[in-house]
């Protein structure tokens, strides 16, 4: 008899949360068919705590590849090949990965073949639910482990299409990986189905913690925006289905954006509680105990309540782009783009007072005179009666004053000549140091439910990404004009005054200021590495940090995709092929 894997939990819990959902144990067939609306909470309940540990590697391998964070060092643990893009094919993170998503993609499969439609709109809606869990884990396997859409879709590979556990898995001939091309097509096929089947809300108090119709478009606007090409050479077919679908989800009201002061504590929100999202992997903290938040994903980036391990913090390339249109006060909590919010920086203090100090990267060359890296340099300054400014430091015994000039003296920030090179930098107070690195902590991902933890639930799709979904896709159809009404209705939430004319925003420049968009507003949410390859982008990283950042990464380098785990290839009963190991 045919077995299908589900979530097994105490009446309790079910009543209490039913996000609360540990994966153990299994159900017969015959169970499911005769009893299909009483047990499919239960399995589905499987399915979404599955997403509990895949979401973890998923968002590792996708925002650690990027250029939002930097490490203040090189670390053993299996997540800095992410960082450091030396792939291996033996990293239990991906192994998590790749494993956690066919645990879902087989339990869905089975519960899909073990009922039939039409019995009423709530087993359809919960069919629903198990095609869009489906769909979307064989593109986010697509975009881990399969190269790019814009790069020969039809005969490079993606995954594995197994849809269900095979009668005799011991003696069953599993098939190859699919083409990059079939595994979309598989994809927008389950998401397609999803949304059609998803009629009724059977979850009214707990929005955005289940898959939903919305959901669905959500992820189609997102995967047709993978599959439109680049911005030299748009696919206009499927850029205009990313924008349809996009619209679908804006224009269903069931989402609003948040206002610019209630965005700037989203992080703080429950997210059932945040009127933007539209589906999310929730994380309850009964999930954890204790020192337990020191492996969470926001335990990386931060120390908050002595929870955290916080040695990744902002990037020198991502504070700059929220520094643009204004320097950002962090120290008087004065902020120029809300989402600068989200970074804390951490000032070092001696009794009750600060240092103050002209902070800025200088370039760091080798013996032979070559750049090799980047480091902060934080001079303690001097202003005199005259106005000027002056950093007095000692070098190798020998005192050394600099003069200080003014670029913008309102916004702090002035130059120095330093080691024969200018550079700017900003009046601020001295911040603590992690080996040289400042601690530039990024709680986005912490505080969920307003404590001070470490706790977050990662986003899978979110209304703000609509916008932009269609602000790009109408770029690459030309429509400059209704591109730029959205990236502004996202800039103008979080910097007033920051929307862009016709005259900033045109068919020249428009590329640039989509994408910094993006990176400015789904920073830390999994999507910045991914979102550069797609375009045929390199990706640079010139900011301070161990990660080789005078080595660019370029779309079709082949690092750019990761290793299917060598575990599951020795596992797998037929043939899995590898991705190559150079290109």
């Amino acid at each position: 008899m045919k077995k299908i894997y589900m979530l097994l939990v105490a009446a309790a819990t079910l009543v209490s949360c039913s996000v609360e959902r540990h994966p153990e144990y299994m159900m017969d067939g015959d169970k499911v068919s005769h009893d299909v609306e009483g047990t499919f909470p239960t399995l589905l309940n499987g399915c979404y705590g599955y997403l509990k540990t895949w979401s973890d590697p998923m968002y590792r391998c996708g925002e650690y590849a990027g250029d939002n964070m930097m490490i203040r060092g090189t670390s053993t643990d299996a997540f800095y090949e992410f960082i450091s893009y030396s792939r291996t094919p033996n990293n239990y993170r991906l192994q998590n990965f790749w494993d956690y998503s066919y645990k879902v993609i087989a339990q869905t499969s089975n519960i899909i073949k073990s009922t039939a439609e039409g019995q009423s709109t709530t087993t359809d809606t919960q069919l629903g639910e198990c095609y869009y869990l489906r769909g979307m884990l064989y593109f986010y396997l697509c975009r881990a482990y399969g190269r790019p859409y814009t790069q020969n879709p039809e005969t490079h590979l993606g995954v594995p299409i197994v849809n269900g556990t095979p009668d005799d898995p011991a003696n069953a001939q599993l098939p190859d990986r699919a083409t990059v091309k079939e595994t979309y097509a598989q994809a927008i096929s389950d998401l397609e189905k999803a949304a059609s089947l998803m009629t009724e809300e059977i979850h009214p108090g707990e929005k955005c913690i289940f898959a939903s119709k919305e959901a669905a478009w959500a992820m189609l606007s997102r995967i047709y925006l993978y599959m439109s090409g680049t911005y030299d050479s748009p696919n206009a077919t499927f850029a205009k289905k990313s924008a349809e679908y996009a619209t679908k989800v804006i224009d269903s009201g069931k989402f609003s954006l948040l206002s610019r002061e209630d965005y700037g504590k989203s992080n703080m929100l429950d997210p059932e509680n945040n009127s933007e999202n539209i589906f999310v992997v929730k994380r309850v903290e009964s999930e954890y105990s204790g020192w337990d938040y020191y492996y969470t994903i926001g335990g990386m980036y931060s120390n908050i309540g002595g929870m955290g391990w916080g040695e990744m913090y902002a990037s020198a390339k991502y504070l700059d782009l929220l520094n643009e249109t204004g320097q950002n006060n962090w120290f008087k909590k004065e902020y120029t783009d809300i989402r600068a919010k989200f970074i804390e920086p951490q000032y070092r203090q001696e009794g009750n007072a600060y240092t103050p100090v002209f902070r800025f990267i200088k370039k760091v060359f080798d013996s032979n005179g070559t750049q090799v890296n980047f480091n902060y340099v934080q001079f303690r300054y001097t202003k005199h009666s005259d106005g000027t400014i002056t950093c007095d430091t000692t070098e190798n015994k020998v005192k050394k004053s600099y003069l200080l000039t003014p670029i913008n003296a309102a916004q702090r920030l002035y130059s120095i000549t330093y080691d024969g090179n200018t550079y700017q930098g900003v009046l601020d107070y001295e911040m603590k140091l992690n080996r040289v690195y400042p601690m530039f902590y990024v709680v986005k991902c912490s505080r969920q439910g307003g404590g001070e933890n470490q706790l977050y639930s990662p986003i899978i799709s979110r209304l703000d990404e609509m916008y932009l979904n269609r602000a790009e896709a109408n770029v690459k159809l030309g429509q400059i004009s209704a591109a730029m009404t959205d990236v502004n209705t996202i800039r103008s939430r979080a910097i007033i005054g920051g929307a862009y004319t016709a005259t900033q925003f045109t068919a020249a420049t428009a590329k640039a200021l989509v994408d910094k968009e993006r990176q400015l507003e789904l920073a830390f949410q999994a999507e910045r590495s991914y979102d550069v390859f797609r375009n045929g982008d390199v990706l640079t990283r010139r900011f301070p940090g161990p990660h080789k950042p005078m080595v660019d990464v370029p779309a079709t380098d082949y690092r750019v995709v990761y290793f299917i785990p060598q575990s599951a290839i020795n596992a797998y009963n037929g043939t899995l092929t590898q991705n190559p190991t150079s290109n």
